[in-house]
């Protein structure tokens, strides 16, 4: 039900005066006052003017599921009643959290996983680095502390995790990265590319440029490499053919983890369970979100290989009990919604679904490039971006086009983009609606020149 005047009006002075908001212009916002979203059905959100729009970002990559599952709130409800709250620290556990592990661990491409549960993707990709700083002092190696990730990656918003990020609005005034944190190339050919270079040329270059920081920095001193599947929240970024295949051999060459960032690619996105399948990643931990849960609960997850987790449990031998827990690791509600969720996600054949009706988005993607405000897209499953010739179409407008046409996009930085992440659930009916709005919009931005 949309809010009447008076309601609004005091919601929105009441956000100003009281709420900080993320990746906003904070002084603008008190001029333009939030949109705020009232209710969810299906593949589309509801505003407080009652305005109806496609969730063409599925929220922040998450709500793979739609916004009115009713199992997932009947599994919540369930667990709340039955046991709201207990933690997993000190040898205590609860069902959900156990089950939750199993199932994931039988699912991962990762040998003898062991899971450990936490309540956001930035927390996880903080606490993996903790957990891998433990393990390289476990085995004696105290300078090889130092992680690579790529330019234009996001992995969180932690201090760890924005050091691992590689956007600079993510940086600036925060005092980060932190030393020993590195960035090396962005896979993104049509953007980096030199004259006349070809795509196994640029993967070639950009894979000794990494290789000479590694050298430079000492290989004994690198112990990790992190990477998204594709790079999502730096502009949908697919690398070329045999990028990753030459990527993971040089890592091994100097002993260099693989981490994959999972956080918006697992769990069907890219039309595997993992992205990780998708591109023949094979990793030595990953971490997980987001659609781990649909977003019905903040819930997340780190994956280590046995190795690895062995080597932390041997050096409680020597160093006591294992020093590191969170109040919410594992939490029982959250843990049966994502149990439910991944259940779901078999009951439904969700990945089924999501190759089944990405050639009907992935079609419609490409046909957007015979807009002149359009320079490429790029997409796989159902991720995608929009690249927009800067001369031509700022990417801020075409979101507000898109949004009068009744869809929400996201802006990303990566290169004037807008992208595109909608609940898997979406029909190729709903498919064909969803950029049969996006074609007006653009339209309309093309008309604007």
């Amino acid at each position: 039900m949309a809010a009447d005047d008076s309601s609004q009006t005091a919601l929105v002075s009441s956000d100003i005066k009281h709420l900080i908001h993320g990746y906003t212009n904070l002084t603008q916002h008190r001029s333009v006052g939030p949109r705020i979203i009232t209710r969810g059905e299906g593949i589309y959100v509801i505003d407080s003017h009652g305005r109806r729009y496609i969730e063409a970002a599925a929220g922040m990559w998450c709500a793979s599921l739609g916004f009115s599952e009713e199992a997932l709130v009947e599994a919540a409800v369930r667990q709340f009643r039955e046991l709201p709250y207990y933690h997993t620290l000190a040898s205590q556990s609860v069902v959900p959290s156990i089950r939750l592990a199993e199932k994931l661990s039988s699912m991962l491409p990762i040998p003898d996983s062991h899971v450990y549960l936490t309540l956001s993707g930035s927390e996880a990709n903080d606490f993996l680095i903790k957990f891998l700083w433990y393990y390289n002092n476990a085995l004696g190696r105290a300078t090889k502390k130092k992680v690579i990730s790529r330019i234009n990656g996001y992995h969180g918003a932690t201090i760890v995790a924005s050091s691992l990020t590689g956007l600079e609005r993510n940086h600036t005034g925060f005092d980060v990265p932190l030393p020993g944190f590195l960035h090396t190339w962005d896979p993104h050919y049509t953007r980096y590319r030199l004259d006349g270079e070809s795509e196994t040329q640029f993967v070639e270059r950009i894979l000794r440029d990494l290789e000479q920081m590694i050298i430079e920095e000492g290989p004994d001193t690198i112990m990790a490499f992190m990477a998204e599947p594709v790079t999502a929240g730096g502009g949908v970024v697919i690398p070329p053919r045999g990028y990753y295949a030459k990527l993971q051999a040089l890592l091994l060459k100097y002993d260099i983890l693989f981490l994959a960032d999972e956080i918006v690619t697992g769990f069907g996105r890219t039309g595997n369970m993992f992205g990780c399948e998708t591109f023949e990643i094979r990793p030595a931990a990953m971490t997980l979100g987001k659609a781990l849960s649909a977003a019905y609960q903040p819930i997340a997850a780190i994956a280590l290989r046995g190795d690895i987790y062995e080597a932390i449990a041997q050096a409680g031998e020597r160093w006591g009990s294992f020093g590191h827990g969170n109040t919410h690791s594992g939490t029982p509600v959250a843990a049966a919604v994502a149990l439910r969720t991944l259940e779901l996600m078999e009951e439904r054949a969700i990945l089924a679904h999501v190759k089944s009706v990405s050639s009907t988005f992935l079609r419609r993607l490409k046909r957007l490039e015979e807009n002149p405000v359009v320079e490429e897209t790029r997409g796989v499953g159902l991720i995608a971006a929009i690249q927009l010739r800067a001369a031509n179409a700022d990417a801020a407008a075409v979101k507000a086009l898109a949004e009068e046409a009744g869809v929400i996009v996201r802006v990303v930085p990566g290169g004037n983009s807008v992208a595109l992440s909608p609940p898997l659930i979406i029909s190729e009916r709903e498919i064909n609606d969803l950029f049969d709005r996006l074609e007006s919009a653009l339209q309309r931005a093309a008309a604007l020149q």
